[in-house]
C-alpha cells in the first residue's frame, strides 16, 4: 500500500495502456447508445423508446455517474484505488449484459443507471492512478494522451454500433463491452499497485443523498418539459425548484464537513474552479448537439447506422489528434490562448449546423466534425492537465471527484435540457401539419420526427413524413444555436479563470497555475 510509486517507464506505460482502455469503455459506450437511438425508437426493430426514455436511458447513467462520483473517490482513498477501479469495471460488464437483454425502455433505463455506477467507480479511480503514477512534465503528458482515449472511443462506439447493427439485434451493442473489460482486469491485477491517499476522504452518505436526490428532480424537470412541451405547468418548474434548492444545501453541508467527499472549495480557486466550470458548459453543448446528432444523419437524411458511424468519425480522429497536440501547443504558447481559441472554434462549429439541411452536401459535415472533434481534443487535453497540476498528490483524489462530478453534471443537464429545447421546438414546427389526422395519429406524430415517420407510413401520408423531416431541422437549428451559445460561455469563463502569467521551461513558457488550499 502507498500514496505514490516510483515505477520503471515500460511499466507505466503498461498502466497508462490499462487505464486508456478503461476510459475508453465510457466513452465508446456513450456513443454507441446515440448510434441506436434511431433503432430503439423503432416499435418493430427496437423498444418503441419517446425521446423522453431516451434521454433517461442516457441520464439515468449519467446522473448516477455524476452523483457517485465523489463517494466513489472516497473509496478509493479508503480501500485503494486499484480495487475500485476492478470493482467498477466488473460492475459495468455486468450492467452491460443486463442492458443487451432489457426487454422495454424501463428495464434499459434501470440497467444504463447500473453502468453509471461502473462508470463512477472507474472514472475517478483511473485518474487518481495516473496522477499517483506520474509526475512532473510525463504527468501532463500522460493526462493529454489518456485524454485522446477519448477520441477513440468516440471514433469506435459508431462503427462498432453500426456493423453490430447491420448483422444483430440491437442488444448486442451492449455485450461488446465484455470483452474489453476482461483485458482491462487482468491488466489491472498484473500492473497496477495498490495506491491510495495518505489522508482518506470519510464516507459521506448525506452528501449522496442530497446530491442524487437533487440532480434526479432537477433532470426530471428539465425532461418532464419537453415531454409537455411548455415550462409552466407544475410537474415542470416544481422539481426544478426541489432539485437546485437540494443540491444548495449539498454544497452547504459539504463546505461545513472538514473532510468533504466532494469539496467544494476546490471550486472557489481561479484556475481550478473556472476551467472546470469551462470544461462542463463545453460537454453541456457536446451532449445536447449529440442528442440531435444521432438523429440528424439516421432519421433525417436516412443513412444506416454503419453510414452515420463513418460520417461522424472525423470529430473522433480530431479529437485524437487534439489531445496530445494541445499539449505542445501549451508548452509552446501558454494555456489561455490556446484553449480559449480551440473552445471558441469548437463553438462556432457546433453553431454551424443551423445551416444544415436535409440536403447539405456530405462533406460540410465531416469538414465541421473535424474541426470541432481537434479543437475540443485540445481544450479537454490541456486543461484537464493544467487543474490536476493545481494539486498536491494528496488531494489527487479530491480533484479528480470534483473535476469528474461536474463534467457528469454538465453531460446530465446538456441531455436534459439540449433533448427538452428539441422536442418542444419540434412539436411547435409539427403542429401545423396535423390538423387533418385522425388523433391518433397527432398524438404519435408530436411524440418525435420518428414515431410521425412511422406514422406515415402506416396511413400512406408521405406529406406528414417531410413535415416532420422539416420539423425536425427546424428543431435542430434551435438547438445548434443554443449550443454554440453555451460553448461560447465556456470559452468566456476560461478566458478569466486563466491567468496569462508564464515561466520558461527548457524554453518553452507554460501557464503558472495557483497554488491549490491547504
Amino acid at each position: 500500500m502507498t500514496s505514490s510509486v516510483t515505477l520503471p517507464k515500460s511499466r507505466q506505460r503498461l498502466i497508462l495502456a490499462v487505464l486508456m482502455l478503461s476510459n475508453l469503455l465510457i466513452w465508446m459506450d456513450n456513443t454507441i447508445l446515440s448510434t441506436v437511438f434511431e433503432t430503439l425508437t423503432d416499435p418493430v426493430r427496437g423498444l418503441g423508446a419517446s425521446p423522453a426514455q431516451l434521454q433517461w436511458a442516457t441520464g439515468s447513467y449519467t446522473l448516477v455517474f455524476a452523483a457517485l462520483m465523489f463517494t466513489a473517490g472516497a473509496l478509493g482513498d479508503r480501500f485503494g484505488h486499484r480495487a475500485v477501479l476492478a470493482t467498477g469495471l466488473a460492475t459495468f460488464a455486468a450492467a452491460s449484459v443486463w442492458a443487451a437483454y432489457a426487454g422495454d425502455a424501463g428495464q434499459l433505463i434501470a440497467a444504463r443507471a447500473a453502468m453509471g455506477v461502473g462508470s463512477a467507480l472507474i472514472m475517478p479511480a483511473t485518474m487518481a492512478i495516473l496522477t499517483l503514477t506520474f509526475t512532473g512534465p510525463a504527468r501532463a503528458t500522460a493526462i493529454g494522451i489518456s485524454s485522446a482515449s477519448a477520441g477513440v472511443g468516440i471514433a469506435a462506439g459508431p462503427l462498432i454500433a453500426g456493423l453490430l447493427l447491420d448483422h444483430f439485434w440491437w442488444g448486442s451493442v451492449f455485450l461488446v463491452n465484455v470483452p474489453a473489460v476482461a483485458i482491462g482486469l487482468a491488466g489491472v491485477a498484473a500492473l497496477i499497485p495498490d495506491l491510495r491517499s495518505p489522508v482518506p476522504r470519510p464516507l459521506d452518505p448525506a452528501g449522496l443523498l442530497l446530491s442524487v436526490s437533487g440532480l434526479a428532480a432537477l433532470a426530471y424537470g428539465l425532461i418532464r418539459a419537453g415531454q409537455v412541451a411548455t415550462w409552466t405547468p407544475v410537474d415542470v418548474w416544481a422539481p426544478i425548484v426541489v432539485g437546485i434548492a437540494l443540491l444548495t444545501v449539498f454544497v452547504i453541508v459539504e463546505l461545513r464537513s472538514h473532510q468533504p467527499s466532494f469539496d467544494p472549495r476546490l471550486l472557489a480557486q481561479r484556475t481550478f474552479g473556472g476551467g472546470n466550470v469551462a470544461i462542463g458548459l463545453l460537454l453541456f453543448a457536446m451532449t445536447a448537439a449529440g442528442f440531435y446528432g444521432a438523429f440528424y444523419l439516421q432519421g433525417a437524411r436516412g443513412f444506416s447506422p454503419l453510414e452515420a458511424g463513418l460520417a461522424s468519425s472525423p470529430a473522433a480522429f480530431g479529437a485524437i489528434i487534439g489531445g496530445p497536440l494541445g499539449i505542445r501547443l501549451v508548452r509552446r504558447w501558454s494555456l489561455r490562448p490556446v484553449t480559449v481559441t480551440a473552445l471558441t472554434v469548437s463553438a462556432l462549429a457546433m453553431g454551424s449546423f443551423a445551416f444544415f439541411g436535409l440536403h447539405t452536401a456530405l462533406i460540410w459535415n465531416e469538414i465541421v466534425l473535424t474541426i470541432q472533434g481537434l479543437s475540443i481534443g485540445i481544450v479537454m487535453g490541456s486543461v484537464t492537465a493544467a487543474l490536476m497540476s493545481t494539486l498536491p498528490l494528496e488531494r489527487a483524489g479530491a480533484g479528480s471527484a470534483v473535476t469528474n462530478t461536474v463534467r457528469q453534471t454538465g453531460s446530465l443537464l446538456g441531455i436534459a435540457v439540449g433533448g427538452t429545447i428539441m422536442s418542444i421546438a419540434y412539436r411547435r414546427g409539427i403542429e401545423g401539419s396535423l390538423h387533418d389526422l385522425p388523433d391518433a395519429t397527432q398524438d404519435m406524430a408530436r411524440i418525435s420526427a420518428e414515431q410521425a415517420r412511422h406514422a406515415a407510413a402506416a396511413i400512406h401520408r408521405p406529406d406528414l413524413a417531410g413535415a416532420a423531416d422539416d420539423a425536425f431541422i427546424h428543431a435542430m437549428h434551435v438547438g445548434a444555436v443554443w449550443t454554440m451559445l453555451i460553448a461560447l460561455a465556456g470559452a468566456a469563463v476560461l478566458a478569466i479563470a486563466v491567468r496569462p502569467n508564464r515561466i520558461p521551461i527548457a524554453s518553452q513558457p507554460i501557464d503558472v497555475p495557483e497554488p491549490a488550499a491547504s
